[in-house]
């Protein structure tokens, strides 16, 4: 699908390039061919009328050279006209342009036959208008097929480099988007080896050997079901998928429910998402790694713990999600830089992930207002084509 945009853009900028091309490349190709021709009807007026009839005084060369001039000139007014009906239809074309060329040939012929009898004193020409007449259609003919055949040949050309130009384009992408997929991948295998390390699953088993020696038998058992549903969705999305917001939150209330094991009333959640923005896709497991960050450096290190607020709302065709964390008595005692720079190192993998896959269409920013350390996300909104909500279950 992707491909097939890609060719249709390609397509649309090869016609656009060829008409901005039209009658300008090789501008020089045009000028050596235009001075060729004439220069050409120069050699053979010489070889056919003065050898021939033996003209061999200066004013009959002068002739041959001025009229070959005065022909010049009145070519570059065809090429103009020729140029400006070229995307009309091809009858259109074809008669305007015989019409144009029988004016262009009298025009030619009365300047020539004023100055041959101007520059000869040769008065009893008249006569022969027809024959001079004839000869001056036949030479613009000639030069409206050479015209005709180097503008094809140009936009050929032209046309042919454009398209090399863009499958280079195409690959280069495509490279491209390889590299950014491993890129992601392994961005992606970096975070859940943050996600899974011991530490992350020592806290939630102890949490449940806490549960067990307690004889609270039913939350020890919802809370291995939900460390065994979330274990499961981490590993059923690889890295370049794409997820609904439904299904990200959804995965994300799994993994706060076996963080409240651990930390129970101390762990506040204030969860305000826009139903418009439920099936719209964002890559999966994004929230996760900046929540976690959160209770690492805020809801942990505070007696009173604090609360998460997780804000998702659509805004000019962008899914706009801001993540924040209250620990007031943590950020009233430290210095804001520190906690950026703490923060920041959590946020790699997130910044990698989002370049990935929206190379230059993301936002990530993160600040400490309000005492509150928020997180801001903006990405293009996008609906899921067959939305599905397929958490795992637990057997």
């Amino acid at each position: 699908m992707r491909r097939n945009q890609a060719m249709l853009k390609v397509e649309q900028n090869v016609a656009l390039l060829i008409r901005q091309t039209l009658g300008q490349a090789p501008e020089k190709m045009f000028w050596y061919c235009q001075f060729g021709f004439w220069v050409f009807i120069c050699l053979v007026s010489f070889g056919t009328l003065n050898l021939w009839f033996e003209q061999y005084q200066f004013s009959y060369f002068l002739h041959v050279i001025l009229q070959s001039g005065l022909g010049l000139l009145l070519s570059i007014f065809l090429q103009k006209s020729f140029i400006a009906i070229w995307y009309q239809s091809n009858r259109f074309r074809l008669w305007v342009g015989l019409a144009l060329i029988f004016l262009v040939a009298l025009v030619w012929t009365i300047g020539r036959m004023m100055l041959f009898n101007i520059l000869t004193q040769e008065e009893d020409i008249w006569w022969n208008f027809g024959g001079w007449y004839f000869s001056g259609i036949f030479i613009y003919l000639c030069w409206t097929a050479m015209f005709h055949g180097l503008m094809y040949y140009q936009l050929l050309q032209r046309e042919h480099q454009i398209l090399l130009d863009s499958q280079d384009k195409i690959q280069e992408e495509y490279v491209k988007r390889v590299e950014a997929q491993a890129m992601a991948r392994d961005a992606e295998l970096k975070m859940l080896r943050y996600q899974l390390s011991p530490h992350f699953l020592s806290n939630a088993l102890n949490s449940v050997n806490a549960l067990i020696e307690m004889e609270q038998g039913e939350m020890a058992q919802k809370a291995v079901v939900n460390l065994s549903k979330f274990l499961r969705y981490l590993l059923d999305h690889d890295p370049e998928s794409r997820v609904t917001v439904q299904q990200e939150i959804a995965a994300l209330m799994l993994y706060l429910d076996i963080e409240k094991v651990r930390f129970g009333e101390r762990l506040k959640i204030d969860l305000k998402v826009d139903e418009a923005t439920e099936l719209g896709l964002m890559p999966s497991l994004l929230l996760q790694p900046i929540i976690e960050n959160s209770i690492k450096h805020a809801i942990s290190k505070s007696e009173d713990g604090g609360t998460l607020h997780v804000i998702v709302n659509l805004s000019d065709n962008h899914l706009k999600i801001e993540l924040s964390d209250s620990g007031t008595d943590i950020y009233a005692d430290n210095d804001s830089n520190k906690i950026k720079k703490n923060r920041s190192i959590g946020m790699a993998n997130t910044t990698s992930r989002l370049e990935a896959i929206y190379p230059n269409c993301y936002r990530l920013t993160y600040d400490l207002t309000e005492g509150r350390f928020k997180t801001h996300i903006k990405i293009p909104f996008e609906l899921a084509p067959n939305p599905a909500f397929d958490m795992p279950n637990e057997g």
